[in-house]
Formats: C-alpha cells, sequence, structure tokens
C-alpha cells in the first residue's frame, strides 16, 4: 500500500440494506423515514445485486420488487482502494454513494461523497497517530499499543488552554454534518490526554455531545509526558477548564481575511 487514506478508514461498515422482493413503496417509505438516507444496496444475503435510488423510485409502480427498477450497472469500492481514487469514481459518476466489497463480493460498508470531504479535512489521519506513537516509543522506550475507540468527554484532561470562538461555529457545523475528524487521546494507564481536538471537543461540549470518536495511543505503565506537565502547569483538569477566546479571531481566518 501506498500509505494513503483507504475506503475502509472513512467507509460506514454498518449498512443498511433492502432486498429485491421488497416493493417499491416499502423502500419508498424507508428513504422518506431514514435519516439522509436516499437509496440502498438491493442484497441477497451479503451479495450485492444492485442499487435502487430515490429516483429510480420517482414514477416506479409501488406494487413492483425492487430488482424490477434497479440499477444492476454497479460501480463499487474495494476496502483497500484510495480514497482519492473513490473520490474520482463518485465524481466522474454522478453516484453518491458507492457499496464496498471485498475480494469475495461481499457487502462491507459503503462510502458516500460525504465521506470523502471528511477524508481531506481530517488532520488526524491514522498515519500522523502512527508517527506519534513512534515518536513516544523512541523517547521512552517502551512499546506502546494503537487504537480507535470513543471516548467520554468527561474523561478527558486537555493540553491546550485555549480555543478561538469562530473556530467553534465551523467545528459545529461539521459536528453536525458528520464531518469532523476523530480526536487524538493518549491513554497513560487510564489516564487520558487529549492531545488534538480541543476545538472539536468543545463544539461538541456546546451540542450536548458526550462522546467522540477518538484515535487512542495506549500506555499500558505510566510515563511522565511531556503534556501532563504543561496540563499541570496550566491547572487543565477537565474539558470546562479550557477558555474560549472571543475577543481574537483564529490565526486561520485572520489570514483568510488578508487575503480576500
Amino acid at each position: 500500500m501506498s500509505g494513503k487514506p483507504t475506503v475502509k478508514e472513512y467507509m460506514t461498515r454498518d449498512v443498511q440494506t433492502v432486498a429485491p422482493e421488497d416493493t417499491v413503496e416499502e423502500v419508498t417509505r424507508r428513504v422518506v423515514e431514514s435519516d439522509g438516507h436516499n437509496g440502498f444496496p438491493v442484497c441477497v444475503g451479503r451479495s450485492v445485486e444492485g442499487f435502487v435510488s430515490a429516483r429510480d423510485l420517482l414514477f416506479a409502480d409501488q406494487d413492483a420488487p425492487v430488482f424490477t427498477v434497479m440499477n444492476e450497472d454497479l460501480i463499487v469500492a474495494h476496502p483497500e482502494m484510495a480514497v482519492t481514487d473513490a473520490a474520482r469514481v463518485i465524481l466522474r459518476s454522478g453516484i453518491q454513494k458507492l457499496p464496498v466489497v471485498d475480494d469475495a463480493g461481499n457487502l462491507v460498508g459503503i462510502i458516500s461523497n460525504t465521506d470523502v470531504v471528511r477524508s481531506q479535512i481530517e488532520r488526524a489521519t491514522p498515519g500522523k497517530v502512527g508517527k506519534l506513537r513512534r515518536t513516544l516509543e523512541q523517547i521512552h522506550d517502551i512499546e506502546i499499543g494503537e487504537e480507535r475507540r470513543p471516548v467520554s468527554l468527561n474523561q478527558l484532561i486537555p493540553t491546550q488552554g485555549r480555543v478561538y470562538g469562530d473556530e467553534l461555529e465551523g467545528r459545529k457545523y461539521e459536528l453536525e454534518r458528520g464531518l469532523a475528524e476523530p480526536l487524538v487521546v493518549i491513554d497513560n494507564a487510564g489516564t487520558l490526554y487529549l492531545a488534538d481536538g480541543h476545538h472539536r471537543v468543545m463544539a461538541a461540549r456546546r451540542l450536548g455531545i458526550d462522546e467522540m470518536e477518538a484515535y487512542v495511543i495506549v500506555i499500558d505503565e505510566e510515563i511522565e509526558l511531556g503534556m501532563a506537565k504543561t496540563a499541570r502547569k496550566e491547572g487543565l483538569e477537565r474539558i470546562e477548564d479550557i477558555d474560549v477566546v472571543d475577543y481574537a479571531r483564529h490565526p486561520l481566518v485572520e489570514t483568510t481575511k488578508r487575503l480576500q
């Protein structure tokens, strides 16, 4: 592999599907009642037979089975495919979602144009997290684990004392649309330090979100971390200790305005 982000890192694994014999009326109802779904893979077991979109359903006989209106000329992605390649397929084909199938032809996920956008704005890529883990291993001469899991915001100790209020609005926008990148957290023998994602966490607090996805660097035996010293020095013990700066703009916003 080239080290580029892959489809499996950004695809949705819990895919809603329909069966070929489901009626147009049944699937239309699912589209209307769902949260943002405008179509479904049509599957027999885990085998993808086609894809049915809201457009396919629009003027179809309500009693007709879905297999009579679904698109059988199916474009799919592979889990190891680069996200950039999936983006090209989505752009050039004019579709919004690609079913993801493994070498056996089984459905393992789905990747959308939203997922592709998210992959491009994420800074906390697995490669960068791995680099941080290896750096800690070299400094402390220990072996460190790495995993991805949800973390409770109440358990996080911040390592940055302030965030910018204007940046929080952008982060709220991303969170509301599922575009925000995961946090980076160091689990130092059970004590969780927030290494990256302070704006995301504060935006999540404002939205009433208590748990977020994170790349977690796991250290079994406690070590003295530089960021832990910083947290103690600044009196940072919980997320609420972070100051929101409303009197100054985020440096990126300042730069953008100067360039306009």
